[in-house]
This record gives C-alpha cells, sequence and structure tokens, in this order.
C-alpha cells in the first residue's frame, strides 16, 4: 500500500526505503506521528512524498494513525486475483521455509468439510473487502486508488495513467517506458532514474509457483467470490476475479 501526502508534481522515496520490511512495521507500530514524518525526506513545494508499506491494508489500526498525520492523505493499493496472491505469499514464504506444510493442508480447518482457515494470513489478507470497509471509516473512496496488479503486468502505462490522473499529475509514463522481460514474466523499465540501465523487478519476484491440486484452486476461487463481489460494488470497478 502506498501512502501519498503533499501530492503535487514529483514524487520522493521514503529514506527508510531498503531496511526491512517487519522491521519498518515494527519502527511504525511504535514511534509516534513526528517520529514516522521524520524518516521521510524534505518535501518542498510542488512535490510529492511517497512511502510504502503493504501490510498497512490489512493492519487494523493504520486508517487511524494515518488519519492523525494527515486526513488529506492519498492511498494506492495493489491488489490482484486473491487465489494468486495466497498462492504466491506461500511461495514466498516456501522460499524461506522449505520445511512449511503444504499449501493444501494450510487451506484448510477441516480438509474434508471444506472448512476455509481464514486465520492463516494468506487467505485473510485477501479478503478485501473485510479490510476496506475498515479503511472507510476515515477515508472516502476518492482519496483511495486500487491498481489492478493484473493490469500492471498485461498494460503497465495504462494502469500507471491511472496512478497519474489520481495524483493530479500531467500523464509522463508511457508505453515507450517500458519492455516486457519473458524471463521474469513482467514489465520492466527501460531506463531507471538516475541509470542508463534497465530495471526490473527483483530475484524475489516472479518465482515459479508449486502445482497446487485444482480442486483447492476450485475451492478457494468459490470462497472469495461473494468478497469479491462486495469489493467490486464497495470500489465501483470489476477486477476480473471470476
Amino acid at each position: 500500500m502506498g501512502v501519498v501526502v503533499n501530492a503535487r508534481v514529483t514524487w520522493q522515496r521514503s529514506e527508510a526505503e531498503g531496511k526491512p520490511e517487519e522491521e519498518l512495521d515494527v519502527e511504525r507500530g511504535r514511534l509516534g506521528e513526528e517520529n514516522v514524518r521524520d524518516l521521510m525526506p524534505k518535501t518542498l513545494e510542488g512535490q510529492i512524498t511517497m512511502e510504502k508499506t503493504p501490510s498497512y491494508f490489512v493492519t487494523r489500526e493504520a486508517p487511524a494513525r494515518i488519519y492523525a498525520m494527515s486526513r488529506d492523505t492519498k492511498l494506492i493499493v495493489v491488489v490482484r486475483d486473491p487465489v494468486t496472491r495466497a498462492i504466491s505469499d506461500y511461495t514466498q514464504t516456501l522460499s524461506k521455509k522449505p520445511d512449511i506444510p503444504t499449501f493444501e493442508s494450510l487451506t484448510f480447518k477441516n480438509r474434508t468439510t471444506g472448512l476455509i482457515d481464514t486465520s492463516w494470513s494468506a487467505i485473510q489478507i485477501g479478503i478485501y473487502a473485510k479490510h476496506l470497509d475498515n479503511w472507510l471509516q476515515f477515508f472516502p473512496m476518492s482519496q483511495i486508488l486500487f491498481v489492478s496488479g493484473e493490469r500492471l503486468i498485461s498494460d503497465p502505462a495504462g494502469e500507471l495513467g491511472r496512478v497519474q490522473d489520481f495524483l493530479g499529475l500531467k500523464r509522463i509514463i508511457t508505453d515507450k517506458h517500458f519492455y516486457f522481460n519473458q524471463t521474469k514474466g513482467f514489465p520492466c523499465l527501460k531506463k531507471a532514474e538516475g541509470s542508463s540501465k534497465p530495471h526490473c523487478l527483483g530475484k524475489t519476484k516472479g518465482r515459479t509457483h508449486p502445482n497446487i491440486d485444482p480442486e483447492v484452486v476450485q475451492r478457494l476461487r468459490d470462497f472469495y467470490r461473494p468478497f469479491n463481489m462486495k469489493f467490486y460494488q464497495m470500489t465501483g470497478h470489476n477486477f476480473g476475479w471470476d
């Protein structure tokens, strides 16, 4: 999730970038508003400060804290098919802990009855409507943009065009800035800022997913369908996950 403060013309990265996500989450939960602001770069008139922490969207305390910092904050959330997201989440964990149980066994509280274990974070995170309910207690939908993870791959310039419009920026990023990397399976920037070399997503992205029992995948699709429908209604956007 991206948090945008003082949206105007350009953007700056947070000085906190590069620190482990878990470490930053601990800091943000522990530090007060002024301390969190101190982690940010200085922002001049006509600039944007952006800060990115994926766990904000699913952290119950985050909306109130961000609202207290700035009620005019704009919020950008990248979402993808929750089934694919859960498998990707598992794949990432598996790469660090190869001895964890199978995806299928973690998915169910009871495989026989088909009861999904919603306490497992890989499943729980994908119930987007539930998390959005929490944010709408503090921020109107006009200040929240949901970006399609699928379209970021198939049409990165088009989806980033929506982001630029949302931030009130001139559409500078276009198709000419990207090329598709067949090996990674993702688009890459032809020339990264401040560099003459292309920039692609890191080695933790684009991992091959393990083969999952199709019956389990279908059960998850059935589980998420009503939540997806509610999410589409709340956002006014059909992401096409069903």
